[in-house]
Order: structure tokens, then sequence, then C-alpha cells
């Protein structure tokens, strides 16, 4: 059924003068809903969403009306039903609970049904770590799309921020787990990896940049179909990311070690779009152009400082009963040093993701994505940060490493 908001959507992106029956055939709708799309048109006008004119209505141009559409906008591209999070009381809630360093049935005054509603809703975009159902621990993710939700609904928006919350101990027991199931099902563990690798690489593409929304990215990659609409650069992009991420895969499923070998062999299929660099130890001065705090290694010394950190990293597989927390610690320690070498001209922090993934899980850390809710998280740790962010990386990585082992675990019991 037509919403108020696909009313909205269409009208916006038209611009231009539209008569009720002009957008019910946008909406595709048949002539008996017209009714309640000329409803939703008059409520959008009272809302001063729209303006009511005398041949129909048209957006008005506002910061109101430009946030929602924003806000619509981001929700198709990350494959969001934008109809479910645009509820003033959903907004209510997470005001509520981004306030709390975790929700539990104590904190949360709703009933039940309600707070699976909304539970069900954050964790099916990765909007939430559900640390435990029964009894009730979560924590809500702070990022763009929930900020300006709370904007627009005009709720406060305090976060309250964790400099110090371990999660080592609900990782240890979900890794334990993860064990004993992954032994009985193997095929089924290969398949949940398969329908993890679209997201990965809708996600780490869209910190570099890349376009292609997420329902796109699906049908390149799945459906193996091309929207007309996209261009051949963006597409090659993300076919290329996946070769790269196939090829990732196969090296850890065969115990592989990283090299620098696999690294620039990883780079070469991720960036054959780019053929001139793809592969290559950039010669040339480079920096990030959102954040020239950044600092990257010069050129002449590429080699030597990616010499020093694989001879660290052939060191730590090597050694025997290694401490969960120092493994999460090495890698957000590879991570970063890899990213601020930055030995590429293109393509560094795609490779970084792929190389600190394939560590991890050589070391039988199953990280298959990192999700939503935690991108924006991520970012602001890595090539966003005016700093170097290994301490709150490493919160950061304990945040996904346990969200990818509940999904998982969750879809290899049912």
């Amino acid at each position: 059924m037509v919403t108020k908001y696909d009313v909205f959507e269409i009208v916006y992106k038209n611009r231009a003068l539209l008569k009720p029956i002009e957008v019910v055939k946008k909406l595709n709708k048949d002539k008996r809903e017209y009714h309640i799309i000329h409803r939703y048109l008059r409520e959008l006008a009272n809302e001063k969403l729209l303006i009511k004119k005398r041949d129909g209505f048209q957006a008005e141009v506002s910061k109101k009306s430009e946030l929602l559409y924003s806000l619509i906008l981001y929700c198709i591209k990350n494959g969001i039903n934008y109809n479910l999070i645009l509820d003033r009381n959903f907004a209510q809630f997470i005001s509520l609970s981004l306030q709390r360093k975790e929700i539990n049935s104590t904190n949360i005054k709703l009933n039940s049904r309600t707070v699976k509603k909304y539970l069900e809703i954050l964790d099916k975009y990765g909007l939430i770590l559900i640390i435990s159902e029964k009894p009730l621990r979560a924590k809500v993710f702070y990022n763009v799309l929930l900020n300006n939700l709370l904007i627009y609904f005009g709720y406060k928006h305090s976060v309250l921020t964790e400099s110090s919350r371990s999660y080592i101990s609900e990782i240890k027991k979900e890794l334990e787990t993860y064990k004993k199931i992954k032994k009985k099902d193997e095929a089924k563990y290969q398949r949940i990896v398969s329908e993890f690798e679209i997201s990965f690489i809708y996600h780490s593409l869209s910190l570099e940049g890349n376009p292609i929304t997420l329902p796109d990215t699906i049908k390149i990659l799945k459906e193996k179909l091309i929207p007309a609409n996209l261009k051949t650069t963006d597409v090659d992009e993300v076919k290329n990311y996946q070769e790269a991420m196939f090829q990732m895969l196969k090296d850890t499923n065969e115990r592989k070690p990283l090299s620098l070998q696999s690294v620039l062999d990883y780079h070469k299929l991720a960036m054959r779009h780019r053929s001139y660099l793809a592969g290559s130890i950039r010669t040339i001065p480079v920096h990030i152009k959102e954040n020239p705090n950044f600092k990257v290694t010069p050129p002449e010394k590429i080699k030597e400082e990616l010499e020093k950190l694989f001879n660290k990293y052939n060191e730590f597989i090597k050694r025997k009963n290694v401490l969960l927390e120092e493994v999460l610690k090495f890698a957000v320690y590879f991570h970063n040093e890899f990213q601020h070498i930055h030995p590429f001209e293109d393509g560094n922090s795609r490779t970084t993701r792929l190389i600190t993934f394939h560590l991890l899980q050589s070391l039988d850390i199953p990280i298959l994505d990192i999700p939503f809710g935690l991108l924006d998280e991520y970012l602001s740790y890595t090539k966003a940060s005016k700093n170097r962010e290994d301490i709150k990386l490493y919160q950061n990585l304990q945040k996904i490493i346990l969200f990818n082992l509940k999904k998982i675990n969750k879809k290899m019991v049912n």
C-alpha cells in the first residue's frame, strides 16, 4: 500500500507542479487509490513539506523537506525501507537508546511487542548489536542515518560514548559456539559467507564513494543484470572487488598466509578498471583529499615500511596460544599501519579491509562484513581521523566481530 512518504518522494523528486492524478500515475497505482493519495498530499501540505496550489502540489523548498528527501534517498541507496523508520515513536525509541550504554528490559519503558518490532527493524539493517535476547541486552549503533532521523523529528541526539567497553568475553563465548556448529555443517557456513559477500562489497565500496546502491549491487552480482543508468566504471569497480574478495576467501580457505605478492594480487584484481595502477606500488606522493591530516609514507620509504610490516605479520602468525585480545590488537595495528603506508595510488583502503579480513579469518575469527550501523564509526577511526586511533578502532572491531558472530551463529542453527 502507498504511504505518505512514497507520495512525498515522488513530488519532491519531480520538482514541478503535479496534479493528484499525475502522482497516482507516477506511483503506478490504480485510480482507486486516488483519494488516499490526495489525502496524503493535503497532509504533506499541512506539514509544510509540500505547497498546495490551484493546479496541484509541489515540493516546499525548506530545510525540513530537504532533510526528509535526503533521508529517503539514503535509505533507498542502502536498501532500507524508509517507511519503517520514518516514525516519530521509533525516533523517540532511538533517542532514548542512544543515551544508554546498553538497552534492556528495565531501562526501556515500552510494551514488549513494540520493543520487539523496533529491535527487528534495527537488526534487519545492521543498526544494533543484540548481545542477549533473554534477558535483553542490546547496543544501538549511532550513524548518520539515525542522527538525521532524530533531527527530522526534533529529538535530542546526545550519544553516550563508550571508551573502554569490552566485548571480549562475549566474543569468546560466541567463538566457542561458532567452532562447534561450523564443524557439523561446513557447507552451510560457506552459503552464509556468500550471503554476506554482497553487503560487504557494497559497504566497502560505498566508503570509497562508489555511487551504486545496495539494490543495484545485488542486481549486478547476484542476478547478473546491469541497470541501464549506471556508469561502466562504477560497475567494473563492483565486479573487480568481488573478484579480489573471491581470491582472498580462497586463500584463507587454503590456509595461505598473506604476503606482499598476495596483497599486490588482490589490488590488481580490485583495480583492474584502472589498469595503469593496478597491482603496482606507487612512485609518487599522494594524500587523502578529505583528510589532509592523514599521514602517509613517502614513496621512497614504502618498500622498507612494507617489509617491516610483513616481518611483524610473519612473526605474529607463528606464535602459539595467542590471546584473543592480542589477535584483535594486532589486526588493528596491521590495518592502520598498512593504511598509513598507503602503498598504492588508489584503492588502499578497500585493500586494507580485504587483508585485515584475511588475517582474522585465517586465525578462525569469522569477519564477513562491516555492519551498516558501524560504517561511519569505522571510517571516523581510520582514514577520516585526524590522529591515529588504534584504541578506538579496537573497540569498533570488537563490535564488528561480535555482530558477525551473532549473525553467523543464528543463521547456522536456524
